[in-house]
């Protein structure tokens, strides 16, 4: 069975982001395992720290993105972008250059705020981000959730038609998965 991380870019306890991810877990059945990695204790980016020891978080988050199959990323927008400590998270993911566990890696990018537009400009830059680090961003149509307030309820996503939607993305990370790598080289 694939093994997904989930990487939800908020710290708050009732998180929306981590409600949708808790919500896609409990919601896989035997299609997928998603494993959420929280991202509280990474420290701020530090390249006097990137070293062949780097903190302990650090690598821990390193080899989860590792011995991942695929890469799920929830995200709040925060004044027209993604928040510092996903960019912070991502930042220590792409190093050490050429070698890092994210390039080449399958992910699919969720966005969600309470306004109408749900974060897409917080997506932008996270699939920009993530194109610089080479990871394999899904092409399919915008997953963002608007209103996200009004769809979480008990700490998990409630609205039906929008879980199944992202459960449509998750249906695609799992055929990217499944791509043989000459396949994926042959499409770029």
């Amino acid at each position: 069975m694939p093994v997904l991380l989930g990487i939800s870019g908020s710290l708050r306890r009732q998180s929306f982001n981590a409600a949708i991810l808790n919500s896609l877990a409990d919601a896989l059945g035997d299609k997928a395992t998603l494993r959420i990695f929280p991202l509280n204790a990474i420290p701020m980016y530090d390249q006097d720290a990137d070293t062949d020891t780097p903190p302990e978080a650090v690598a821990a988050l390193r080899a989860a993105i590792g011995e991942a199959d695929g890469i799920v990323i929830a995200s709040p927008e925060y004044n027209h972008g993604m928040p510092g400590v996903l960019k912070n998270a991502l930042d220590w993911a792409s190093r050490p250059y050429g070698k890092a566990t994210l390039t080449g890696k399958p992910v699919f990018t969720l966005t969600s705020s309470p306004g109408a537009v749900g974060g897409a400009r917080a997506q932008a830059q996270l699939n920009e981000t993530l194109a610089s680090i080479g990871a394999r961003t899904l092409l399919r149509p915008q997953s963002v959730i608007g209103s996200v307030h009004e769809k979480i309820a008990d700490g998990r996503l409630s609205d039906t038609s929008t879980l199944d939607f992202l459960l449509s993305g998750i249906d695609a990370l799992l055929a990217e998965i499944e791509r043989p790598a000459s396949a994926v080289r042959e499409a770029n």
